[in-house]
């Protein structure tokens, strides 16, 4: 059975609440769930992620596009069909995208267990940009990274503006958060990767790389990795001809994981 349409015109609806405010739920977390925005993350999320959909919060007009991914849902989840004036009203501002769906975060991957079999993972240390985690992991999805780690201090992954960001990678690439940047390091060392951080002042480049099993550590941009966690990796560095000598840690990440990958 389909998921069950549900018309709603009062934007006061107790059916609604989940999706009120959506801006600053964003901030303060929801209870181990997550909202995901546009059609294109939404199919990610519905057709292709292990994690539950619960509801979704459709404009009208935008039903017809998603229908065949209403046909493929439980009956258990109701699909909240409203006029644009209701969606604005609950979420808090004016949306043009037309779908939302909440999502369940399931079981935590236990890092351990996730890191043992993966040839490539990244290890995020310190990222509180929603663009560029979403980016990395768009990067990992697009390379088949086998996991993201996260230290204690990188944002979540599944933040609204990560998930649209990353094209809904961030629903597909498993990930797992460490205590710290140096529990990270050590959980991907006894899984037998090399721990690898891209710095300007690299012993070697990036291509240079043989081949291997490796955890590509990003930082953040300007300091990037701490001095003590960045003694523990192979320090390797993309060489550039041109007038600037730095990239957007996502992009510095995408140009890494393609060069790694490559020579599997």
């Amino acid at each position: 059975m389909p998921a069950r349409r549900v018309a709603i015109d009062d934007p006061a609806a107790p059916a609604l609440e989940p999706y009120t405010k959506v801006r600053e739920r964003d901030l303060v977390g929801r209870e181990r769930l997550f909202v995901a925005e546009g059609e294109v993350v939404v199919r990610v999320l519905a057709e292709r992620s292990r994690l539950r959909v619960r509801s979704l919060l459709i404009e009208e007009r935008r039903v017809d596009a998603i229908a065949d991914v209403l046909a493929r849902l439980h009956d258990d989840v109701d699909a909240y069909v409203v006029p644009q004036r209701v969606m604005d009203a609950v979420v808090g501002f004016s949306i043009h995208r037309g779908i939302l769906a909440l999502g369940e975060r399931g079981e935590e991957h236990d890092p351990r267990a996730l890191v043992r079999d993966a040839d490539v993972a990244v290890g995020l240390v310190g990222l509180t940009n929603h663009d560029n985690v979403g980016g990395i992991f768009r990067s990992a999805a697009a390379f088949a990274a086998g996991a993201v780690l996260l230290d204690d201090a990188t944002c979540d992954p599944l933040y609204r503006k990560s998930i649209r960001v990353s094209a809904g990678a961030a629903l597909l690439v498993p990930f797992a958060r460490a205590r710290s940047a140096h529990e990270l390091v050590d959980l991907v060392a006894d899984a037998g990767l090399t721990p690898i951080a891209l710095t300007p002042r690299g012993e070697e480049t990036i291509t240079e790389l043989p081949r291997g099993r490796y955890a590509l550590l990003l930082g953040t941009e300007g300091p990037g990795l701490p001095a003590d966690v960045l003694a523990r990796t192979r320090r390797v560095r993309i060489d550039m001809p041109g007038k600037l000598d730095s990239l957007n840690v996502a992009v510095a990440g995408a140009i890494a994981l393609h060069a790694v990958t490559s020579r599997r």
